[in-house]
């Protein structure tokens, strides 16, 4: 089953999975601080993800728990932008990746190393 997740909706996901099960008074309080929502906004956001079954919820204190693992979204993510923008292409997206910035020698000795494993 996939999750669509919203920006908004990552940003509380970002907060479980960077601090683990969390209330939801802590997560308001850092994308407070992060980016400046109120605590209503927060809140509703974490509703709409316990609705869709990203987030469980569980007393005491409207603790958080997050049901899906950031990987799983990642993959889901990059799999979007591969069909919506390079036409299913992966090697596409990846010429592009490699065409925006010059590499440092250990970036591409990485590189090289991810590749062969896949071969």
């Amino acid at each position: 089953m996939e999750i669509k997740l919203f920006d908004s909706e990552l940003k509380v996901m970002e907060v479980l999975w960077r601090e683990g099960d969390t209330t939801a008074r802590q997560i308001a309080a850092e994308l407070k601080e992060q980016v400046g929502w109120n605590v209503n906004t927060t809140y509703t956001l974490i509703k709409r993800c316990i609705k869709k079954g990203a987030i469980k919820r569980t007393e005491p204190n409207f603790q958080c728990h997050a049901l899906i693992p950031r990987e799983e979204v990642q993959e889901a993510e990059t799999n979007e932008l591969i069909n919506k923008v390079y036409d299913g292409s992966a090697d596409k997206l990846f010429a592009a990746l490699l065409g925006r910035k010059k590499l440092s020698a250990e970036q591409i000795e990485k590189l090289k190393q991810i590749v062969g494993e896949l071969e």
